[in-house]
């Protein structure tokens, strides 16, 4: 898949165990607004995630859309768009660095909707699924910008999407 750009957060050596994970992220456009998990006047997230042990990226792309969208993801529909890497000091073992692969492709669902299986941890922070403009998520990134890693990931992905005419 086409390499698209690095998040380098310059916080690591290179002498660090690497702790390396790979993520698919899905991007799902209807009616002029691409699905997100969404908080409340807060945060937009592309819907995506961890690989499983066994998984395909495709396989993974799906099982991710629908737990976090209630989304079924309609297998050739699926286009990569490419690779956008994280690399940083690990934030559960600062003695580690971190790289995250992250693997962003378009796909397309069917029209049902079925109920989400979101974590624990989505479930705690409010988040659920959402259509939404993307310039109603980047006005919200370019003022609300926090120090989280999937707001940064996200944000920067979509303004490439848009600066290279895609979304």
């Amino acid at each position: 898949m086409k390499h698209l750009f690095d998040i380098d957060n310059g916080d690591y050596t290179e002498d660090m165990p690497l702790y390396e994970r790979f993520r698919v992220r899905a991007v799902i456009v209807k009616d002029d607004k691409i699905a997100v998990q969404h908080v409340d006047g807060g945060e937009y997230k592309l819907p995506g995630g961890g690989v499983e042990a066994g998984e395909t990226l495709t396989e993974a792309l799906a099982r991710e859309v629908m737990e976090e969208c209630g989304l079924t993801v309609i297998p050739e529909s699926i286009r990569d768009i490419g690779e956008v890497r994280e690399l940083r000091r690990d934030i559960f073992e600062p003695d580690h660095r971190y790289i995250s692969h992250s693997y962003h492709f378009f796909c397309e669902v069917k029209d049902e909707i079925s109920p989400t299986a979101m974590t624990e941890s989505e479930l705690k922070r409010g988040y659920h699924p959402q259509w939404e403009s993307v310039d109603n998520i980047l006005a919200w990134g370019d003022a609300n910008l926090g120090d989280r890693y999937w707001q940064k990931r996200d944000h920067l992905f979509l303004k490439w999407m848009r600066e290279n005419h895609l979304l």
